[in-house]
């Protein structure tokens, strides 16, 4: 039977569904190091991550015959998507599933930092009653700069606005300014009118270290600052520094340069004991309801592409989904290298060996092609063999209906 192995703790909604697509589920509660993780993937077909477990191109060159990794979370900076797609390997996450989540942590921690909440209840907690308005505000008629307005920014800021609170944001992309958000034309221009700065933007090479002093230096004095995104965007030396000399009032940070791989793991940051900030560890997506939509979404994404090749919403693959024909009595998924004539060539050898085509669908997406084949004929091994050898193959499936089960255990 088919392995999938699955990491730090995802939704056990997952299992059942990877089940069904005919796979053993093996889970282990941890993140992996490197070594640890080249050696559990020993006989593997899929794998399943978080946000802690690095699948680098020295793990992928130990097990190239994997099918699909899983990442049960947001970001995929963790694996080296490149290395994954040379070898034709799927790579799927949840771009949505825990947005509500993230936003509704974000909201709570504007409020709690605005009201000093963290203040007043470390007092009391210390013996100390200490009743006052001092520094305390509402969030209404409040500005609120989103540095990065995707799925998590748009969302927060139609939130923030019931609120009442003014929202203005910046994105390198062209985005469409939700209710009466107002898009600025630098992250300068957001920094320096807002009283609350929250980043959400993603894990890409070119975003680290994107918040040092220079950026704490044209907020606002007395704003308040939040990272729910990504601990490697920020100088978090910067950031102590300003909340020590009191220019920024408070800081809410969820994710860290440097995060523990498992529970009770012990964890240190420069952070620690601060007035005013609130640190969580990296639960911005963890609610009940979040997990268990990504659970289900995931191990959809990866059920439907192992049964049918489908590479809806894949992060490294052209994005494809062939509806089945009746008469269709094999399924052909073929990645190869971006090259010209290489569908020719495929249809060719089919059509030498008499096998009938009754659907395809061709994608590309940078140096990587795929294409999905239904034949309705008889399929050769010889066929299959002789699309295996060429010189742009990449990895080659195939499944047989119905169900799509992979026919021949043919990898390329």
């Amino acid at each position: 039977m088919a392995r999938a192995l699955l990491l730090e703790n995802p939704h056990p909604d997952a299992d059942p569904i990877l089940a069904d697509a005919g796979f053993e589920v093996v889970r282990h509660a941890g993140a992996m190091e490197e070594d640890e993780l080249i050696e559990a993937l020993e006989g593997v077909d899929l794998l399943g991550i978080r946000s802690t477990t690095h699948v680098t191109e020295r793990v992928l060159a130990a097990h190239p015959g994997l099918t699909a990794i899983g990442a049960f979370c947001i970001g995929t900076n963790q694996i080296d998507l490149r290395a994954a797609a040379r070898r034709g390997i799927a790579v799927f996450n949840a771009p949505f599933s825990n947005t509500r989540s993230v936003v509704e942590l974000a909201v709570a921690e504007i409020i709690a930092l605005t009201r000093r909440l963290t203040v007043r209840d470390k007092a009391l907690h210390g013996g100390v009653w200490d009743k006052t308005a001092s520094g305390s505000h509402e969030v209404r008629g409040r500005t609120l700069g989103i540095v990065g307005y995707g799925n998590i920014g748009t969302q927060l800021s139609v939130v923030a606005e019931a609120l009442g609170m003014r929202v203005v944001f910046f994105d390198t992309a062209e985005k469409l300014a939700l209710g009466n958000a107002h898009r600025m034309g630098s992250l300068a221009e957001v920094l320096a009118v807002s009283d609350v700065v929250t980043l959400h933007v993603d894990g890409r090479a070119g975003n680290a270290g994107m918040f040092g002093r220079e950026q704490f230096e044209q907020m606002k004095h007395g704003a308040s600052f939040l990272n729910l995104s990504r601990g490697f965007l920020v100088d978090y030396s910067v950031l102590r520094e300003k909340i020590l000399d009191g220019s920024i009032s408070g800081a809410a940070v969820d994710v860290f340069p440097s995060e523990p791989r498992k529970n009770g793991d012990p964890f240190d940051s420069e952070l620690r004991g601060l007035p005013n900030v609130i640190l969580t560890p990296h639960v911005g997506g963890s609610t009940q309801e979040a997990q268990e939509n990504i659970g289900h979404f995931v191990a959809n994404k990866l059920s439907k592409y192992v049964r049918a090749g489908s590479t809806d919403l894949s992060v490294n693959l052209p994005r494809l989904t062939l509806q089945p024909s009746d008469a269709a009595r094999y399924r052909v998924a073929f990645v190869h290298r971006n090259t010209p004539g290489v569908l020719a060539l495929v249809n060719q050898t089919f059509a030498e060996h008499g096998a009938n085509i009754e659907g395809q669908i061709l994608g590309t997406l940078g140096e990587i092609g795929y294409v999905v084949t239904d034949i309705g004929s008889e399929l050769p091994r010889e066929a299959i063999e002789a699309v295996r050898e060429m010189e742009d193959t990449l990895r080659l499936r195939v499944m047989v209906r119905p169900g799509y089960e992979d026919a021949d255990g043919g990898e390329a």
